[in-house]
Formats: C-alpha cells, sequence, structure tokens
C-alpha cells in the first residue's frame, strides 16, 4: 500500500528548511490524512446550503439544535493565560517589518494573520511562519532598505498573539498531499497554516507563559466548527500537549454562521475563547448568498452599509449577548478608516470615525475591538477604558435585553439609500487597486483613507456583480450594464498605468476584475481565481496523482469542491 506523504512543490528560499523539516511535514500529512475528506465535505456542503438560498429557501434558527440553545448549563473554556484582557488587538500581516510593529504597538493582542491581509505567495506563507517562530523566540529585528532598524519592546509591553490561518475553502498549491490510494492534491491552507504554526511554536508559547491561540476564518456553521475541534483535539494528542491548551475565536463573517453562533460556541467549547464580529467578510457573505434573489436583496453603495443599519446592529448585538451567555469574549470588527501621518486633517476624521465606532462597540457590550493601524491603538483603547476601566473585561454584562429575530438578520430591505455613480466607480478603482497591490504580495493596501483586505475588495466586485445582474440604476439615472462596468474599468486601468512603476501588476489585475465582476459565473472569493493564475509557481502548476489523473488534484478549494458537486449532480 502506498505510504501518504506531504510534498514540497515550492522554490526553496533562504532559512524554509527551518519550517519545512521532515518532521513538520510528517504533521501535516497526519493532519491530511484525518481531515482532507472531511474537509471536501463540508466545502460542498456549503455550495448546497448556497443553491438552496438562491433557490429561495430562507435562512432560520435550527430546530435540529434547538436543545443546545435552550440548555442554560454549558460554557465555554474561555481565555487561556494572557488573553483574558483583549480591549484592543491589532491586525496585520506576518512580513518581517510588519511583525515588529504590531508586537510594539501598544495593543493587548497581535491578530497575525496568515488570511485576508496576506497575499498567499509561497514566500509570504513560508516567511510568515519564519517571522512568528522567530518573534515568539525574540529573535527577530529588521533593518529597512533605508537603514531603519526595527527591533522587539520588552516582552511584558508585546500583545498576545493569536494567529489566523486560511479558510477552509483555500489550498495551498504550493504542497502536495499524497493521500494512501497514491491520489495527489493541493493541501489545504487551513492545515498548513495552523499545522506549522502549531507543530513549531505550541510548546515555546506554553513555556513562555501564554498559549497557542487562533482566529478561525470564514467558519459558515457549527459542522465546520466541529472539523476545527477535532482538528486541535488531534493536534494536541500528537503533540503531548493537554487538551484544551488551544483557544480559538471564530469570526461571524458569513450569513449562515450568524443563525448558529452558539453551536459553533458549542462544537469548540473546550477551546473557545470567543466569537468576532468579522463585519466586511459578513456584509460579503450577505451579498453573495442573495445575490440571485432579486432588486429587494441590493445594498447602497458600499459607504452606507454602516454598523448602525438595521441588519448589522442586530447581528453584532446577537453576538455580544451570545458570547456572553457562554462565557465567551466578544471582539468588536475592524473600521476600515486609517491615519495619514502627512495629512493632518485627514486623520483627524479618521480619529474621529474609529473613536466613535469603538465608543458604540464599547457600549454595545464588547470585550474588545480590531484596528489596522498601530496609531489608532491609543483612539480605540481610550474608549474601552472608559467603559471597562481596570476590568479585563465586561463578560458579566449579560445583554439579556437582546432578542434577535431571523427576519431581523436579514433585513437588506430595509435600506433605501439608492446605488451612485460615485459608489461604482468607487467599487472598480477599489477592487482594480487593491487586487494589483495583492498581485504584488502586498494584501493590506492603504487606498483612499481606508485599509483595504480581501473582505473590503470582495464587498466591491460582489456589488458590481449584483447590480450589473440585477439591472439597477443609479440615482443619477444610469443603469449599471456590464458595457458601463468595463468602460469604467478601461478608464481606470489606462490612469494606473500611465507612469506605473516597474513590476506594477495592472493588466493582470483588470483581467481578474473582469472574471469576477463581469462573467456569467459568479466566483464564490475572488482570491481563487486569481491565485491560481498568477501566484502559483510553475513547479506547482501541474498537480497530478500517482494513478495519472488530475480529477483528485483539483479538488483544492471551495470552487474546485463545488464543481466536483455539480458534477456529480449531473451525472446522477
Amino acid at each position: 500500500m502506498t505510504t501518504s506523504r506531504m510534498e514540497v512543490l515550492g522554490p526553496q528560499h533562504e532559512r524554509f528548511d527551518e519550517i519545512l523539516t521532515p518532521e513538520a511535514l510528517a504533521f501535516l500529512t497526519l493532519l491530511h490524512d484525518a481531515f482532507a475528506g472531511r474537509r471536501h465535505e463540508r466545502l460542498a456542503e456549503r455550495m448546497r446550503t448556497r443553491s438552496d438560498i438562491d433557490n429561495g429557501r430562507d435562512l432560520r434558527f435550527l430546530e435540529s439544535t434547538r436543545a443546545i440553545r435552550e440548555d442554560p448549563t454549558w460554557r465555554v473554556a474561555g481565555a487561556g493565560p494572557r488573553l483574558h484582557d483583549r480591549r484592543v488587538e491589532i491586525t496585520g500581516p506576518t512580513d518581517r517589518k510588519m511583525t515588529i510593529n504590531a508586537l510594539n504597538s501598544g495593543a493587548k493582542v497581535w491578530l497575525a494573520d496568515q488570511e485576508d491581509a496576506t497575499s498567499p505567495t509561497w514566500f509570504n506563507v513560508i516567511n510568515g511562519q519564519l517571522s512568528l517562530r522567530d518573534a515568539i523566540r525574540r529573535q527577530i529585528d529588521f533593518t529597512s532598505p533605508e537603514g531603519k532598524s526595527y527591533a522587539l519592546r520588552p516582552d511584558d509591553e508585546t500583545p498576545t498573539i493569536v494567529m489566523r490561518p486560511r479558510g477552509w475553502h483555500l489550498a495551498e498549491k504550493h504542497l502536495r498531499y499524497i493521500d494512501r490510494t497514491g491520489q495527489a492534491s493541493p493541501a489545504s491552507g487551513s492545515l498548513v497554516d495552523f499545522g506549522l504554526y502549531f507543530f513549531h511554536n505550541a510548546a515555546e508559547l506554553i513555556a513562555r507563559g501564554r498559549g497557542p491561540y487562533f482566529y478561525l476564518a470564514k467558519t459558515e456553521n457549527h459542522l465546520e466548527a466541529r472539523l476545527w475541534d477535532d482538528v486541535f483535539t488531534l493536534a494536541e494528542g500528537e503533540l503531548g500537549i493537554e487538551h484544551g491548551t488551544i483557544r480559538a475565536t471564530v469570526l461571524i463573517e458569513t450569513i449562515t454562521a450568524a443563525f448558529e453562533m452558539e453551536e459553533i460556541l458549542y462544537e469548540l467549547r473546550d477551546h473557545c475563547a470567543g466569537l468576532n464580529a468579522g463585519r466586511w467578510d459578513y456584509i460579503f457573505s450577505i451579498i453573495k448568498n442573495f445575490r440571485g434573489r432579486g432588486a429587494t436583496f441590493t445594498l447602497p453603495d458600499r459607504s452606507k452599509v454602516t454598523m448602525t443599519v438595521p441588519f448589522m446592529r442586530a447581528y453584532t448585538e446577537l453576538l455580544v449577548a451570545t458570547c456572553h451567555r457562554r462565557g465567551a469574549h466578544a471582539i468588536g470588527g475592524m473600521s476600515a478608516f486609517i491615519p495619514n501621518r502627512r495629512d493632518a486633517e485627514a486623520t483627524a476624521r479618521a480619529l474621529a470615525a474609529v473613536a466613535a465606532d469603538k465608543s458604540r462597540e464599547a457600549g454595545d457590550g464588547f470585550d474588545g475591538t480590531w484596528v489596522a493601524h498601530p496609531d489608532l491603538v491609543a483612539t480605540a483603547q481610550a474608549e474601552f477604558d472608559a467603559v471597562l476601566g481596570d476590568r479585563p473585561n465586561q463578560l458579566d454584562r449579560q445583554r439579556s435585553d437582546v432578542t434577535v429575530t431571523a427576519a431581523e438578520l436579514t433585513d437588506v430591505r430595509s435600506l433605501s439609500e439608492p446605488v451612485t455613480d460615485a459608489g461604482v466607480a468607487a467599487n472598480v478603482s477599489i477592487a482594480l487597486r487593491y487586487l494589483e497591490s495583492w498581485l504584488r504580495g502586498v494584501g493590506a493596501a492603504a487606498i483612499d483613507g481606508l485599509m483595504e483586505d480581501a473582505a473590503t475588495a470582495e464587498i466591491s466586485r460582489s456589488q458590481l456583480w449584483q447590480w450589473v445582474r440585477q439591472g439597477i440604476v443609479t440615482a443619477e439615472g444610469t443603469r449599471i450594464t456590464r458595457e458601463h462596468v468595463s468602460g469604467l474599468l478601461d478608464a481606470a486601468l489606462a490612469s494606473h498605468q500611465s507612469g506605473a512603476a516597474e513590476g506594477s501588476r495592472w493588466d493582470e489585475a483588470a483581467q481578474v476584475v473582469r472574471e469576477v465582476t463581469l462573467e456569467e459565473e459568479f466566483p464564490t472569493f475572488l482570491t481563487i481565481p486569481a491565485y491560481t493564475q498568477f501566484l502559483v509557481e510553475p513547479e506547482a502548476r501541474q498537480v497530478r496523482g500517482a494513478r495519472g489523473g488530475a480529477s483528485a488534484a483539483a479538488a483544492g478549494s471551495e470552487s474546485d469542491a463545488g464543481r466536483q458537486l455539480v458534477g456529480s449532480e449531473a451525472a446522477a
């Protein structure tokens, strides 16, 4: 019988061998042996659920799990060491400079992001693991090309690290998993990111009085949370670490997960610290799931979909009440506004917007919040300090006043604001500029005073797709057609190509924008086709199984799982 294994297809760079050790690859193989099949089942189920919603099925709270919701006795594990006070968390990618800046920011927690804020080039994926490994051991420094040196503050002044692996839908095509039957497929981005970080750092983190902590992205239901819990249990057992040492915070950033918050907490209860209101992906999820349900399910300009609109208020109020009922932290989302050190007026506007956002969250009962820039830490902390004082959190605030219905969670129709010409043009511009940055390997980009990542870019492109399909007419009387959006994209492309810097990726970015906004099929995530076409190294482009077939290798992402599902249904 063939022995399962993990093969490295990506090129070797300096020190990559410190991460991609034989022992670490064996650990990744173990995780894939146990969970690769279940991962594909869960991805196929996502596609079935999305198809049901598209065909008119309304979301509702599950009848099958009512007993879990009505049982008042169970609680989650709660915070681990150095995770009780999370009033300000800074998010950002894991390159060496950003790692040091985040750890020197004064925040309580650093969300070390291998997901939406990281462009998943092979170099970024493994170099990020090196940055984290070195930072945990306090062996990290950095000197910029201009000669500026960066070093860490004392250990007791640095935030607790909570690492965010890629979601279940993403593949790592630079690693090839060969199963016991000899079939090959790309590795799971989730299992790669989690596995490498946990294998190299769990024991070190525990020895330093912290722990292996994770943010779980793009979770869509409690069965996906159960899968993660089983991954954690196996990983702890394999490395001889006490069960329950891992702590996870789940991002509630999909509309389906909003209907299963308590069930998600329950499935992860031995490993769970809390939930986070992932606002930008949540908006994207609503657009994605209801994009074919008619014009009444369209949203106005992205800038008008704020945290105070009714369906977003319902979602965040329910999250706080659910978390505190079960002893879990409720962590707020990220205001996209960022300061500009060269523009005092823009900075003042950004600080005011962030202060208002964080004041609302603290007042609503959240235990902490996110910021995307070190200069925002003090502003956010001031708002939470005003409510928390010396308390590490406000778990005692139960929010028994909150009652949220299924209809309120999906109340898109109450937004009466129109779509505007400016909103259409802004979405085109943001999608193009963000993707150009992403293709150059930069996953978090400052654009027009906002910090854009994959989630915010998803809103822009999915709105364009939906507006075109629904034939929306703007407030100024412009019908949004493929031709209109294509013309705006052509104009934006020409503007940016003029005098473009060497190494820019404008043509490729425009190609991806056309594919994810103007084609008939709606890609579930814009990063999937962009990754496959432009970020995968040549060595990893042809992944074939030992039996000579490529079908198993294709099943690397949610889109691939969906295509397999559609094919099997057609055959039946």
